[in-house]
């Protein structure tokens, strides 16, 4: 095993036994939703996903470690501490070797995972490709990673402050295989479709099993990326919540806010001007996927 793993014994006895594990980030926590409701969040999400018959396993980085399966005393550290590090590929070394206490994003809970040999990570939405690319080329690492991890994610789409078409564009150029969840078009993150059609849509989750095995048989480096549709009772209006966006993103690049520091104060921002009511949004749709995550894995684990 890694020198740098510490993992929690309910998740080392699943791995061991070849049962359904899914990995969970910890930036969600940190860096996406204000405190207490990510504490609440991320116990019930791995309440879900136990409901659903696997482990869950959320990872972040504390005193020099890849902690894999966090106690509740690591959870309430990582959600109100001020000197949490987003911690994603480019920060891993040095914050394990400077010992800092560090949330893990998509890209660096992938990298964390393979490591233990958990194969589904369920998150919120993934990064992706900025808007205004063409003046500051940030493409998220969690593109990469899907193109070289082989870790499965289930997401509900790129968020929507994101360019969408090109960051599908990107993830097809990288042969990264994105799958609408009962949907054949893109997931908008707080909406539950877009006008950005999928090449692939698959509504049972052993279908979907049975690509990913393939794919492995194959050799095929990389993940899979399964996007599932935020309920639609708790999706937001698109047109609503495009111009809440669009207000955001304006506002981020008159304060020249750029790099790993975008995306948490475009949420934030949008949580404060729809009163909350996407915060409640985004919580539905990391349920959502906890519940299509745990009933991937274990279909997985029993193919």
């Amino acid at each position: 095993m890694n020198k740098y793993l510490d993992i929690c014994e309910e998740v080392k006895d699943a791995i061991n036994r070849k049962k359904a594990v899914v990995a969970l980030e910890s930036t969600i926590i940190s860096h996406g939703m204000p405190y207490p409701q990510n504490v609440e969040m991320a116990k019930h999400c791995e309440a879900i996903i136990r409901e659903h018959g696997a482990v869950p396993a959320t990872i972040a980085i504390m005193d020099g470690k890849i902690k894999i399966g966090l106690s509740d005393e690591d959870l309430k550290i990582l959600a109100t501490a001020e000197n949490v590090t987003k911690v994603s590929r480019r920060d891993l070394a040095q914050v394990l070797s400077e010992k800092k206490l560090g949330a893990t994003t998509v890209a660096t809970t992938m990298i964390c995972a393979e490591l233990a040999g958990i194969k589904f990570f369920v998150t919120g939405g993934i990064g992706g490709i900025h808007r205004g690319y063409e003046q500051t080329l940030d493409v998220s690492a969690d593109l990469e990673e899907l193109a070289q991890t082989d870790v499965n994610v289930i997401c509900a789409g790129a968020k929507s402050i994101l360019d969408l078409p090109r960051t599908l564009e990107y993830l097809e150029t990288k042969g990264v295989c994105v799958i609408g969840y009962k949907t054949d078009y893109l997931p908008q993150f707080f909406t539950a479709e877009s006008e950005y059609r999928l090449n692939t849509r698959m509504d049972c989750v052993e279908d979907i099993c049975s690509l990913i095995h393939t794919k492995e048989n194959l050799g095929l480096k990389g993940g899979v990326l399964i996007t599932n549709p935020i309920p639609k009772e708790n999706s937001m209006d698109k047109s609503y919540i495009d111009t809440l966006i669009e207000k955001a993103v304006k506002e981020a690049n008159e304060k020249d806010i750029k790099g790993k520091e975008v995306t948490p104060f475009l949420l934030a921002k949008i949580v404060e001007e729809s009163q909350g009511a996407s915060l409640k949004a985004n919580i539905a749709l990391v349920y959502n996927n906890a519940k299509l995550g745990a009933k991937l894995a274990v279909a997985y684990c029993n193919e």
